[in-house]
């Protein structure tokens, strides 16, 4: 074989591994510089100038439109509290108390980052929408089937994610992810 085939093998299979190895990077979540907090994790430079190229390619491919830290911050769950997969099939309680910032809202995605199809048209909960107990306790529960209360169907997909938007997180939430308290996620059973 001529030489210049032999370089045209080589450039060829190094783009088709390079092209492999860069899809499996960004596709790969977010774990590089990932924060964790129970089952949430975030990133500390989502939305600033300090994200590196891996970091904002991985928050463009997944659609996140990351605000700066003192605007929102973003915490996503795969897994529930014990770190379990999240499963579209089985029955969670989320619950927690004042979340510190001004405001939140928890979206419900499928594995491939869409919202899932759900016959109530229901994607998202806002802080509005929970009732909060005398001690300042909310919950709500995520199922396949209609639920008594706040309810977030699953759609019965078999994986599933979790967006927690924090608006205007309070100073000691932006300076330390790690101990913030965020709301639990409790399997309570699977169909």
């Amino acid at each position: 074989m001529k030489s210049w085939h032999r370089f045209a093998i080589c450039v060829t299979l190094g783009l088709i591994g390079g092209a492999a190895f860069a899809v499996h990077q960004v596709r790969g979540g977010m774990a590089n510089g990932t924060i964790s907090n129970g089952p949430w994790t975030t990133g500390k430079s989502f939305g600033t100038a300090d994200a590196s190229a891996l970091t904002r390619a991985k928050v463009a491919l997944s659609g996140l439109l990351a605000l700066p830290a003192k605007e929102a911050m973003y915490f996503t769950a795969k897994v529930d509290s014990d770190g379990k997969p999240l499963d579209g099939r089985c029955t969670y309680l989320v619950s927690g108390g004042k979340l510190d910032g001004r405001w939140w809202s928890i979206t419900l995605y499928e594995g491939e980052g869409w919202l899932v199809k759900n016959s109530a048209n229901r994607w998202s909960v806002p802080a509005s929408a929970v009732d909060q107990a005398e001690d300042g306790i909310w919950s709500l529960t995520m199922a396949p089937d209609r639920q008594s209360g706040v309810w977030l169907p699953t759609g019965e997909v078999p994986a599933f994610d979790l967006t927690l938007r924090l608006y205007h997180p309070s100073p000691a939430v932006i300076g330390n992810p790690a101990k913030a308290m965020l709301p639990a996620i409790k399997r309570l059973g699977c169909a």
